[in-house]
């Protein structure tokens, strides 16, 4: 296990600037982390597993020690597999707080020796979500504020695309 290694999972969709904002932080205290965009089924994501991971290295590839990998699966046997320390969650809200809680409490009686580690995004981005993002778009609200230059082209596409 690398001390100095933890995985960022989640789905991404898309990829926000409350999502560089928690990697930024975690990059404070790790050397390396994984963003590990998410494959799960039971989940309607607007883009592609592909198009989220390669929109996830275009909104990081400036940052060093990050990487990004899609996994489909639990991600404890991913942290397990790469020998990652911990996992980073991100919190913006009280409300994320339950469902985190529940979830890291799963994770630890599935992989006791991975921590995992909570951020609490900066105020400015605390309200933002990926949900609220693909809302806001598709009634033709400016998401700039909210994302990254290559997630605005990527939605503008996949409007496009969808329209057709």
């Amino acid at each position: 296990m690398d001390k100095d290694f933890a995985l960022y999972p989640g789905t991404f969709d898309p990829f926000t600037y409350g999502h560089r904002d928690v990697l930024e932080r975690a990059l404070r205290v790790f050397d390396r982390v994984e963003v590990t965009v998410g494959v799960n089924v039971e989940k309607d994501t607007l883009f592609t597993t592909e198009e989220r991971t390669a929109l996830a290295q275009r909104c990081t590839d400036d940052l060093d020690g990050v990487c990004v990998v899609a996994h489909e699966g639990l991600i404890v046997d991913r942290a397990q597999s790469v020998g990652a320390a911990a996992l980073v969650r991100g919190l913006r809200q009280v409300s994320d707080f339950d469902a985190e809680f529940r979830m890291a409490f799963a994770n630890r009686k599935l992989a006791p020796e991975l921590e995992t580690v909570f951020f609490m995004t900066s105020e400015e981005y605390a309200l933002i979500s990926s949900s609220m993002v693909r809302d806001a778009h598709r009634w033709d609200g400016d998401v700039s504020k909210f994302v990254p230059p290559p997630v605005v082209e990527a939605l503008e596409r996949k409007k496009a695309e969808l329209a057709e």
